[in-house]
């Protein structure tokens, strides 16, 4: 058995060939389940599920789930889909205080430190964002603290990026995206798409980014309430940056004196995502940006990693045996 060749899922291929045909147990579940999907023809398929079989397998036995646990949750996840709209993704909120998403992210974005770390797409971004020249004013409804964000986009030798797109959005200084507020908010407000001069600069005006709660009228709200954690989100304003030929970065921004920044619900900051936004207390400098004095100034530049530039890989995780409670050792 030592020498078996063992699937990324921990299934030797000894293991999942003597499962086949054999009868349900508690004691060999999962081997049992893992066998049904040998045939799958794409093998990252085959490993997907079979490694998804062995791991909710041994969660259940672990926890020894009761029917009562498992029709709640079956209940809990089927009102989460139907909570989900064209406006709202319940499921990707869901994601995201599990720290899934950030995880997921992070696997796949890997930077070794040499490009601009990524984050949480977030569950806003489900709009184009309007096209904008520099210096533009994404703040149409004139509410909140203003704001010059300015920025440029480099290659990793600092080659800078002359096109490069910038994709921005933020909710407003109540904490709503316009997309939440139809009603209340211009369409389009605090969103824009920007493309960077030939030294791959970019600026436009804005508002402060405020913290806000994530939408918690849900079945997600509801997990967090019954778990003790707040809904809350620090101060940011999201940004997707492509370039051709270079690695697209889906990441935030975060305001450093922001309240929630250890605590976030979604678990999207990372130390090199934090900028301060100091006060600009400069008439004439005010006047040139077209912005009322004093204002606020947020300065956030972007590096991308060239498309052929491989990721730094993670260390490969040990495969650890499946304890099957009860089972002989």
């Amino acid at each position: 058995m030592r020498d078996a060749k063992i699937h990324a899922s921990g299934v030797t291929q000894e293991t999942a060939a003597s499962a086949r045909g054999e009868l349900f147990s508690e004691e060999r579940s999962a081997e049992v389940v893992a066998a049904s999907f040998e045939d799958t023809p794409p093998p990252r398929l085959r490993q997907l599920l079979t490694s998804l079989v062995r791991h909710l397998h041994a969660f259940v036995k672990d926890v020894e789930l009761t029917e009562q646990e498992w029709a709640v949750a079956i209940n809990f996840l089927t009102r989460t889909g139907q909570m989900c709209t064209d406006v709202r993704q319940e499921f990707i909120l869901l994601s995201d205080v599990l720290g899934v998403s950030m995880l997921v992210e992070t696997i796949n974005h890997r930077t070794g430190g040499t490009s601009t770390e990524s984050t949480v797409l977030g569950p806003f971004h489900m709009v184009d964002s309007p096209k904008r020249e520099l210096g533009d004013n994404i703040n149409l409804d004139a509410k909140g603290t203003p704001c010059l964000v300015a920025g440029q986009v480099t290659g990793p030798d600092g080659e800078p990026l002359a096109g490069a797109v910038v994709d921005v959005w933020q909710a407003n200084e109540d904490g709503f995206y316009d997309v939440q507020q139809p009603d209340i908010q211009p369409p389009g407000n605090l969103r824009g798409l920007f493309i960077a001069d030939a030294a791959g600069r970019f600026w436009f005006r804005s508002v402060v980014p405020r913290y806000y709660p994530i939408p918690d009228d849900g079945p997600v709200g509801q997990l967090l309430a019954a778990t003790g954690r707040h809904p809350n989100r620090p101060a940011h304003l999201h940004f997707i940056v492509t370039a051709p030929g270079y690695r697209p970065v889906t990441t935030h921004v975060f305001v450093a004196d922001s309240t929630y920044l250890d605590s976030d619900a979604v678990f999207g900051v990372k130390e090199s995502l934090v900028r301060d936004v100091p006060e600009v207390d400069d008439p004439a400098r005010a006047t040139e940006v077209g912005l009322a004095n004093p204002f606020r100034a947020l300065t956030f530049d972007l590096t991308l990693l060239r498309a052929d530039q491989a990721p730094p890989a993670a260390q490969p995780a040990e495969v650890q045996p499946t304890v099957v409670r009860g089972a002989p050792s």
